[in-house]
């Protein structure tokens, strides 16, 4: 009887050890496979290192500092109406019952449901393959938390570092190609070619890393308050997995400019923060925690980590709603 305790003691902590440094030993691009669907994510393998993050364009883009990322998964792709609506109707969800072999254990039903929009959210620029846009960061960030409650795998949105060290794909130009905007129509829909409205993801060139449209097509969320100064504090030394965690509701940092934008927001280092303008005809009061009624130029892409951090230090990445106004 005292061995079998002593096993059972042994086996509660190997598990226990494996949801603290959960590393995947494979690092291959993959597709997930949302459970209940036949829809599936497409994942890429960045590997980490160094990299010079900002430039001197802009003020918020200051100071040009040394920055240094863990390996991660990309989408490949911005998060599409498919996928999202399969969030936002939750028709088939799943519960994980037994957490053993998984990065995450987390009950679907501990997940907030998405408001069903008063609105036609695409307005009317189509949906089969196309972006989801007018989601806020809390609706983004509790996509990656319900997929990561129907999978197993931690999912989350990626920092400012992450985006950017994944946009330049180890250019140090102002585009992943180069500096020139000669050939951005190549890899980018933007205010020059869009024809007034967003495209489906994939039509563009990919990036050297093999990611599509991290310049242009819809801007996208990343995990960071975003300060119009830049990065303080980030002068000396090297930024490890740096994250600017958000204290307050606005302004959070978007990254790769859109459908709208000309040529200079859609460079690799080019930042905007967003505005409570972005709900301008919202109804509600407070304001809806899931929906932008007056940004059809904002989507989203997620990463998983390499390594998931450590189970108590998760629900950092989707923290609780802020009550707009």
């Amino acid at each position: 009887m005292k061995t079998k305790h002593l096993q059972n003691l042994a086996l509660l902590f190997l598990t226990g050890f494996l949801f603290l440094t959960f590393k995947p030993q494979s690092f291959e691009p993959y597709s997930e496979t949302i459970p209940g669907t036949n829809l599936t994510i497409a994942m890429t393998p960045v590997e980490g290192g160094k990299f010079q993050m900002g430039s001197n364009e802009r003020p918020d883009e200051q100071p040009v500092h040394r920055a240094r990322v863990s390996d991660f998964w990309i989408g490949t792709y911005e998060i599409t109406w498919d996928q999202y609506d399969a969030f936002l109707h939750r028709n088939k969800d799943q519960i994980l019952k037994d957490p053993f072999g998984n990065e995450v254990a987390l009950q679907i039903d501990a997940v907030a449901r998405a408001t069903t929009p008063y609105l036609d959210m695409s307005y009317g620029m189509g949906k089969k393959g196309y972006p989801v846009i007018n989601v806020t960061q809390y609706a983004a960030m509790n996509f990656c938390k319900w997929l990561s409650a129907k999978t197993g795998h931690f999912y989350r949105l990626p920092t400012e570092a992450e985006w950017e060290y994944a946009c330049r794909a180890g250019s140090d130009k102002a585009y992943a190609f180069g500096d020139s905007t000669e050939e951005l129509g190549q890899y980018a829909w933007y205010r020059e070619n869009s024809d007034g409205k967003y495209h489906q993801v994939g039509t563009k060139a990919p990036n050297p890393f093999g990611l599509y449209d991290m310049h242009g097509n819809v801007a996208e969320w990343t995990m960071d308050q975003y300060s119009p100064e830049g990065y303080p504090g980030r002068q000396s030394n090297v930024a490890r997995d740096p994250w600017a965690k958000p204290r307050t509701l606005y302004p959070r940092a978007v990254r790769g400019g859109s459908w709208q934008d000309d040529p200079a927001m859609l460079r690799a280092s080019a930042r905007v923060g967003s505005t409570p303008d972005w709900k301008r005809i919202d109804p509600q009061i407070p304001k809806s925690r899931w929906w932008h009624t007056n940004a059809p130029h904002l989507g989203f892409r997620i990463v998983r980590p390499r390594t998931t951090p450590p189970k108590e230090e998760i629900k950092n990445y989707w923290p609780e709603p802020i009550d707009d106004y």
